[in-house]
């Protein structure tokens, strides 16, 4: 028997940030007003961080950057999605980490931040993706994210909402571990594995 996998963003090559589209371009529909009381679909979570990324007045008093600390701040929170800004600078970086169970969408609003694939054999894949652009993931998911410039801004949703988190390290020895955080921890590279 034969399964099916319907094609998204993430299915087409692996890499969901190169797919990403203008802000102007995904239609409007699932907002913070909206929500249809059930976990989003990767469609749902890119219209609602879009919606919000359009809407200033929902995000624009969290902005806050530091070097030493990633600034972020949940936005909103039910049983079925979780909506945060997330600030950056250069110096800012996620280390390799997984959503768990979560499909979520990034839509960058300031500036501009770098998105790495991992891929065996090869340096990660690397895309950066500046203001005005979003994109959108499924649960298999693994990335590393990095501020490419001072002062960029984020809007991220996850459905489910985040409970864990799954962050990578390679041992000397070469072998990759996982490890599972809680989402409240700010991530952080756990090694150089770039």
């Amino acid at each position: 028997m034969t399964m099916t996998v319907p094609e998204t963003s993430a299915t087409r090559t692996g890499v969901a940030a190169r797919h990403a589209v203008a802000l102007t371009e995904v239609p409007a529909g699932t907002t913070l007003d909206r929500l249809p009381g059930r976990d989003l679909d990767q469609h749902e979570l890119l219209e609602l961080a879009t919606a919000i990324a359009r809407d200033p007045a929902q995000w624009a008093q969290h902005v806050a950057f530091s070097d030493e600390h990633r600034h972020y701040v949940s936005l909103h929170r039910d049983a079925h999605v979780d909506v945060w800004v997330l600030c950056w600078t250069p110096r800012n970086d996620t280390g390799w980490h997984d959503h768990d169970t979560s499909s979520g969408a990034v839509a960058v609003t300031q500036g501009a931040v770098t998105e790495h694939n991992l891929a065996i054999g090869v340096p990660s894949l690397e895309t950066e993706v500046p203001a005005g652009r979003a994109y959108s993931f499924g649960p298999d998911h693994i990335h590393r994210m990095v501020g490419r410039d001072a002062g960029s801004v984020s809007i991220h949703a996850y459905s489910p909402p985040l409970w864990r988190m799954g962050q990578y390290a390679m041992s000397v020895e070469g072998v990759l571990r996982r490890t599972s955080v809680s989402y409240a921890d700010e991530l952080r590279p756990l090694d150089d594995m770039a």
